[in-house]
């Protein structure tokens, strides 16, 4: 099983940027699609939205349409790191971040009851 560990989260204005770490360890780390996930305030787990993830094999990514264009995901199989690059970021962006194991097609994120996931990271964006 992979083990997942979020970090990068903070607290900044709208408009400005972050970039959230995902590393993974385990064997073998490099062949998991990882994506990322946000819960937003009061929404529990069942709310938790899959925003973005990129496949392994061949890098191809997914965006949901509330980040797409503002988010980046990218992957440093070097450092079994995954990162996601946001900006422009905006109120409506604050949640707790996580990032897991996931099957990744190019219109959605899924995950399963066996997937592994981060503790999660809380980014919080002020107007």
């Amino acid at each position: 099983q992979v083990h997942l560990v979020e970090s990068g989260g903070g607290s900044v204005q709208a408009g400005e940027s972050l970039t959230l770490s995902c590393e993974a360890s385990g064997s073998p780390s490099n062949y998991y699609v990882i994506g990322w996930f946000r819960e937003a305030p009061g929404m529990g787990r069942a709310g938790r939205e899959g925003i973005s993830c990129i496949r392994s094999n061949d890098g191809s990514t997914y965006y949901e349409d509330s980040v797409k264009g503002r988010f980046t995901v990218s992957r440093d199989k070097t450092k079994n790191t995954v990162y996601l690059q946001m900006n422009r970021l905006k109120p409506e962006d604050t949640a707790v971040y996580y990032c897991a194991t996931a099957v990744c097609t190019s219109v959605a994120i899924t995950t399963t009851p066996s997937d592994s996931w981060g503790q999660g990271t809380q980014v919080t964006v002020s107007a």
